[in-house]
C-alpha cells in the first residue's frame, strides 16, 4: 500500500470518528512550492458530508492523521488545504524497496484472470501501409503492452481484409498492365508493387469514365458502365464461387503483400500473436443472425432482410442480413467476436483499435452482442482515435498521395541523422553504431510524437520538430537516458549497498515521481491510452534534470549521498527504459 493509499484511509477512519459521516473518497493534490508539506488533502470536497470550517476540518483531520500514521510528521492548513509532511525515512525505505525491484510497477497475470484481446493494423492487401496505419499500430501495440504491464494476459490479433472488389482492383490492374512484373523482378516490396496496380485501375477506371461521358453518358451512369469495373465485379463473382485461376492470381497477389507487410512490421517493432483473414470470416455471424431471430433480438422485413431495433437506446435501425441472404460487416464482425471468444476461450474483453469515423459501427455492434446475452460484450471497448494530418494535406491511397509507411521511417532515421551531424555529438561512432542509433531516435521521435497525444485527438504530424533534443519529444527523453547511463559507467566505486540519508528537496521530488509509475500504469491501462504512459515519463526526466542541475552526483564529497544519488539515478533511467518499452520505443546507452 502506498502513502496516500494510507493517508485516504485514514482521511476516511477521522472523518467518521470525528464527525460520525462515512465519506466515499478523499481529494489529492501536490503540495505547492511555497508551503511545507509533500501531499495535499482538498478539504473543500468535504464539506458536502459536514457543513463548517474548512480551516478547522482540516485541523482536526491533521491531528488525527500525525496520531495514526508514523510517518506523517508534521502538517499545517492553508484555507482549504491540509498539508502532510512525510518523514524522509519512509521516502528511503521505499526506494530501497523498489531499487531491489526490477520489474517495478509491472502486475503478473493472475492464473484465473481473463484475457483480453487487442486488435489493430487490420490493412487491406490491395496496398501498403500509410501514416495512418502507423498510428493504428503504433497505438495497438502499445495499450496491449500497457494491458499487459497493468497484470493482463493479452493476445495481439489483426483481421486482414483480403477479399472484396478493392482487392479485385489491384488483381485486375495486375493482369491487364502488369506483364508478369513481380516483386523479384522489380525489385519492390510486394505491397508496394500491388498497390501501385491499385493506383494504375484508379487512373484507367478514370479515363473510361470520361470517354463514356464524352459519348453522352451522365457521370453516374458512366461510374456504374465502366467497363473496367464491370469487369472488376465479374472477377469478385468468380472469386466467390471458387474459380481456380482468380483464386490462385489471389493467393499469389496477397502473399506478395503478407510478404511486403512483415518488412514494415518488423521495422515499425510491433507483432501479433494470430492472425485472422476476412476471407475467412465474412460467412460468420449468419447463424447467428437465426439464433438472434428466434430470441427476438432481431425482426425480419417484408423483403426478407433481417434488422436489430435500436430506437430505444437512441440509435436506430441496423441491417444483419441483406433481403438475398448475404451479410453485411456488422454481421461479420458479429460472427469473428464470438469466433474468437470460441478459439480463445480465456478471453473476457477486447480491444479494438480503429479511427473515430467507426465509432457508431462499434457503438452498435457492441450494443447487439450485449443483447445476444454474451456476458464478455461488456468488456468491449473500441480504441478510437483521431486522423493523423500532414502540413501537405490529406492521403487518398488510390490516388497514390499516401505517406508510405516505410518511406515515413525512412524520412524519420534521415532527419535523425542530419540533427545528429549539426549538433556533431557522435565522435568515436563506428559507421554501424551510427547508422543503428539513427534508426533508435527517429523511430523514437515518431513513435513518442504520436503517443504522447490523447488517442482521440486529430494529430499534425511535422517529422522535423518531432526530432528535437529540447522539450517534450522521444530525443530529448532519450538524451536523459544516455547521460544517466554515462553516470553509471564513470561510477567506479560500489553503489549496490543500500544508504540511509537526509533527504535534499530534489531527491523528495523525484521520488515522488517515481512512486506513481505503477499507479501510471494502471491508469493508462483502464484510460485505454499511451499519452498517460509517455506524459509521466517527461515529467520524471524534467524533474531528474532539475535534480541533475541542483545537486553533485559524482561530484558529492559525502560518500553515502553520492551512493544515493547514484542508485537514484540508475532507477530512474530503468523507469524510462520499462516506460518507453510500453510505447514501443527503444533507449540508446550512448548518444
Amino acid at each position: 500500500m502506498n502513502i496516500q493509499n494510507t493517508i485516504e484511509t485514514k482521511v476516511k477512519e477521522g472523518f467518521l470518528a470525528l464527525y460520525n459521516v462515512e465519506i466515499p473518497t478523499v481529494e489529492f493534490q501536490a503540495t505547492r512550492k511555497e508551503f511545507e508539506g509533500d501531499i495535499t488533502v482538498v478539504v473543500f470536497p468535504l464539506l458536502r458530508y459536514k457543513k463548517g470550517n474548512p480551516v478547522q476540518i482540516g485541523e482536526d483531520l491533521g491531528k488525527y492523521v500525525v496520531s495514526t500514521i508514523p510517518e506523517i510528521t508534521n502538517y499545517n492548513v492553508v484555507k482549504g488545504f491540509l498539508n502532510l509532511v512525510i518523514d524522509d525515512a519512509f521516502y528511503t525505505n521505499f526506494f530501497n524497496a523498489m531499487y531491489a525491484d526490477e520489474s517495478f510497477g509491472i502486475v503478473s497475470p493472475k492464473a484465473d484472470e481473463k484475457a483480453v484481446m487487442v486488435e489493430y493494423s487490420s490493412p487491406n492487401t490491395n496496398k501498403p501501409l500509410h501514416l495512418g496505419h502507423v498510428r493504428n499500430n503504433l497505438l495497438g501495440y502499445s495499450v496491449a503492452e500497457i494491458i499487459k504491464a497493468a497484470g493482463k494476459k493479452v493476445y495481439k490479433t489483426q483481421i486482414i481484409n483480403d477479399r472484396g472488389i478493392h482487392i479485385c482492383k489491384s488483381m485486375l490492374a495486375w493482369e491487364k498492365f502488369g506483364n508478369g512484373e513481380t516483386p523479384a523482378s522489380t525489385d519492390l516490396k510486394g505491397d508496394k508493387l500491388v498497390g501501385n496496380y491499385y493506383v494504375k485501375f484508379d487512373q484507367e477506371y478514370k479515363k473510361e469514365i470520361a470517354q463514356l461521358i464524352a459519348a453522352g453518358k451522365t457521370e453516374e451512369e458512366a461510374k456504374k458502365e465502366a467497363p473496367l469495373l464491370i469487369e472488376a465485379q465479374e472477377m469478385l463473382q468468380k472469386w466467390e464461387a471458387g474459380d481456380e485461376k482468380v483464386v490462385s492470381l489471389w493467393k499469389t497477389m496477397n502473399n506478395w503483400v503478407y510478404n511486403g507487410f512483415d518488412v514494415t512490421y518488423k521495422n515499425m517493432g510491433v507483432n501479433f500473436d494470430t492472425l485472422y483473414y476476412e476471407s475467412d470470416t465474412y460467412l460468420l455471424g449468419k447463424d447467428v443472425v437465426a439464433q438472434g431471430l428466434e430470441k427476438g433480438v432481431f425482426y425480419k422485413k417484408d423483403d426478407g432482410s433481417v434488422w436489430c431495433d435500436l430506437t430505444d437506446d437512441g440509435l436506430d435501425e441496423k441491417i444483419v442480413l441483406r433481403s438475398d441472404g448475404t451479410a453485411v460487416y456488422m454481421t461479420q464482425d458479429i460472427g469473428t467476436a464470438i469466433q474468437r471468444v470460441k478459439d480463445f476461450p480465456d478471453v473476457g474483453g477486447m480491444v479494438y483499435t480503429v479511427g473515430n469515423e467507426q465509432d457508431y459501427h462499434f457503438q452498435v455492434l457492441f450494443l447487439i452482442l450485449k443483447k445476444l446475452g454474451f456476458d464478455w460484450a461488456k468488456q468491449l471497448h473500441h480504441l478510437s482515435y483521431g486522423m493523423v494530418d500532414l502540413p501537405s494535406g490529406k492521403m487518398k491511397s488510390r490516388e497514390g498521395t499516401v505517406v508510405d509507411a516505410d518511406d515515413l521511417m525512412v524520412e524519420m532515421t534521415t532527419t535523425a541523422k542530419e540533427i545528429s551531424e549539426e549538433l556533431g555529438k557522435l565522435d568515436g561512432y563506428s559507421d554501424e553504431e551510427k547508422a543503428e542509433l539513427y534508426k533508435t531516435i527517429g523511430l523514437g521521435a515518431l513513435k513518442y510524437f504520436i503517443l504522447k497525444v490523447d488517442p482521440k485527438k486529430r494529430i499534425l504530424f511535422d517529422p522535423k520538430s518531432s526530432v528535437d533534443f529540447q522539450g517534450n519529444t522521444g530525443p530529448f527523453i532519450q538524451y536523459t537516458y544516455a547521460r544517466i547511463q554515462s553516470i553509471i559507467r564513470k561510477a567506479d566505486f560500489d553503489y549496490l549497498k543500500p544508504v540511509s540519508i537526509e533527504l535534499h528537496e530534489k531527491e523528495k521530488e523525484l521520488l515522488k515521481q517515481l512512486e506513481l509509475f505503477p499507479e501510471t500504469i494502471q491508469q493508462a491501462a483502464t484510460n485505454y491510452s499511451p499519452a498517460i504512459i509517455a506524459n509521466y515519463t517527461y515529467d520524471l526526466v524534467k524533474e531528474f534534470n532539475s535534480f541533475y542541475q541542483n545537486v553533485h552526483i559524482l561530484g558529492e564529497d559525502n560518500q553515502d549521498k553520492k551512493v544515493f544519488r547514484v542508485q537514484l539515478s540508475k532507477k530512474v533511467a530503468d523507469t524510462i527504459k520499462h516506460a518507453f518499452s510500453l510505447l514501443g520505443i527503444q533507449v540508446p546507452e550512448r548518444m
